[in-house]
């Protein structure tokens, strides 16, 4: 197995490739002036299994093309199997159509990666796992909340409550209460569709004098989290962080989260960011090794 760490995710791939104890291909990239990428692989592909490890993290665009163009080529250069590892999989959120005349993004990714005739995806925490069966290939979702729960039951944390701050991340909150064993419980959020502002309803949660972490798949704007950690904060709450598996953290999002209460802010290197203390590469090669 032959692993290529893409532009995006050059230390992730390089941690991967160490796992599973590969070959490491580089790639040489550039942006023309223009703005159109370049990528050109730096060994021989021919026969081999490839792995390319390339986030689409921001910007999606750019990535999203030097994923397409990296594994096109490889079939190309005459690899003999293709596995894309996407960490982060953008556009995989708009699954259904809100509102009349919408792009559903997630078919129109899962009709290019078929066209571009990859064997296998592997992604970490997408947004809804069920959109994974739109792909018509091995299409696979690993899960950073037991690695992020461990960074925190090794700091001391054990017995900590996990909140997830909506119904859909309810069951990485489960997964990561596995580790903590201090509990679950989710609140519910709305998003208006026309706007994005968030609403979310406080309930009655076992947190008064307990330390807190808020597990999410994505923090982008914050703003989910902000919610979260003033209802804790009404309720008692004794120390309240912030973990997730993509933090994109755009804008001003780390101040309005740490000026919300919050502690700290856990993201993995899904994206490279001033808060990814934690890998997924364990979780992604174990993917690797047991199914391509």
């Amino acid at each position: 197995m032959i692993v290529v760490p893409g532009p995006a995710s050059k230390e992730l791939g390089g941690k991967i490739a160490k796992e599973l104890n590969a070959k490491v291909i580089g790639v040489f990239f550039k942006q023309f002036p223009d703005g159109e990428s370049y990528v050109r692989f730096e060994g021989e592909l021919e026969n081999e299994n490839v792995v390319i490890v390339q986030s689409t993290c921001p910007p999606q665009d750019s990535n999203l093309i030097r994923l397409f163009l990296l594994a096109g080529t490889a079939k190309d250069l005459g690899a003999k199997k293709v596995v894309v590892v996407v960490p982060y999989l953008a556009y995989a959120r708009q699954d259904k159509r809100f509102l009349p005349g919408e792009a559903v993004s997630v078919n129109v990714m899962a009709r290019v990666l078929k066209a571009i005739d990859i064997d296998g995806l592997v992604t970490v925490n997408v947004h809804e796992e069920k959109v994974l069966k739109k792909f018509d290939f091995p299409a696979k979702n690993v899960s950073a909340m037991g690695v992020l729960a461990k960074y925190f039951k090794e700091k001391g944390f054990d017995g900590a409550f996990a909140l997830a701050p909506d119904d859909g991340a309810l069951e990485l909150a489960k997964e990561a209460a596995e580790v903590l064993g201090g509990g679950y419980d989710w609140l519910y959020k709305k998003r208006d569709l026309h706007t994005g502002e968030v609403e979310t309803k406080a309930k009655k949660l076992d947190v008064a004098g307990r330390d807190v972490i808020i597990f999410d798949d994505i923090i982008s704007t914050g703003g989910t989290i902000v919610n979260a950690a003033k209802i804790l904060k009404e309720q008692g709450a004794r120390r309240i962080f912030a973990a997730c598996a993509h933090p994109l953290l755009i804008g001003n999002a780390v101040e309005r989260i740490l000026s919300s209460g919050v502690e700290e802010i856990v993201g993995t290197d899904s994206v490279p960011s001033m808060v990814s203390k934690v890998s997924v590469a364990p979780v992604i090669a174990k993917s690797l090794a047991e199914d391509f």
